[in-house]
């Protein structure tokens, strides 16, 4: 019994340990590789950060796709690119979509975006329902 305890609590620890290692934990993005885009997203009103925005990368001569989301501070990197155009889409439940065009990666220096998001407002609209007597 005893050793079963020690044995799953060093799992866990071990497992937490692998993970910041890993730096599966949020932490600033800032540029290592020229050939990347990062940067920020955060809401147009309030300038809070957006976490868990889908950003969807396609190269534009031959529409390969990659897709990230945001961390829990609203920033994204994404490296291993390779030099063209590349079109970024920004999507979040709530939100308007933000489309990026021509984003330019060169090989000897990285791309900066930051992005506002602006809440989608909901329109209210009456129903055909509204305008019959009963």
């Amino acid at each position: 019994m005893i050793k079963s305890i020690f044995l799953y609590s060093s799992m866990f620890f071990l497992g937490i340990s692998s993970a910041r290692a890993s730096g599966s934990f949020a932490k600033p993005i800032s540029p290592i590789d020229p050939e990347m885009i990062y940067g920020g997203v955060r809401q147009a009103n309030s300038d809070r950060p957006l976490k868990d925005v889908t950003i969807t990368v396609i190269l534009q001569n031959n529409y390969r796709e990659k897709t990230l989301q945001t961390d829990i501070h609203g920033e994204f990197g994404i490296d291993d690119l390779r030099p063209g155009t590349y079109k970024l889409v920004f999507q979040k439940d709530g939100y308007k979509k933000v489309v990026k065009d021509k984003i330019i990666v060169k090989s000897d220096n990285a791309v900066q975006l930051n992005i506002e998001m602006e809440e989608t407002g909901y329109e209210l609209s009456p129903s055909p329902f509204h305008f019959f007597k009963y």
